[in-house]
């Protein structure tokens, strides 16, 4: 997911709204709400994929491009880059949108690594992919 200018087609991971309490005393988007979801949507297609519990295990290169505003949909697409034993890497790139317009303008882009984990919490190996 590296182009800049066209959001990506088809559903993202998550959708959601940036809300006043998301935001610092300037009125400004947290970075960190920002980073937060996109976990969720990372989590969720490492869940997914893993059939089961998963944990953010590193994120890396995160890039905040341009800024999130109250009231903007916030939508985030992520992208399996590559599947180890344990382990999934994940590009995640959130796209903004004001309420009032069609044009998205991408906000932030970052690679999770998920591993999936057992009940107790201990990484194990993936399932095949389909299975």
């Amino acid at each position: 997911m590296t182009d800049n200018t066209q959001m990506p087609a088809g559903a993202p991971a998550i959708r959601t709204i940036a809300m006043p309490a998301d935001t610092n005393a300037a009125g400004d988007i947290f970075g960190g709400w920002l980073m937060a979801q996109m976990d969720l949507a990372a989590g969720n297609v490492a869940a997914r994929r893993a059939k089961g519990r998963t944990v953010t295990a590193a994120v890396e290169a995160i890039s905040f491009i341009s800024p999130v505003f109250v009231g903007d949909e916030v939508s985030l697409f992520a992208e399996i880059e590559k599947v180890g034993r344990t382990s999934i890497r994940i590009d995640v790139a959130a796209w903004r949108r004001d309420r009032g317009s069609s044009e998205a303008v991408k906000v932030t882009q970052a690679v999770f690594t998920c591993v999936a984990v057992d009940k107790d919490g201990h990484p194990r190996p993936l399932p095949p992919e389909g299975a």
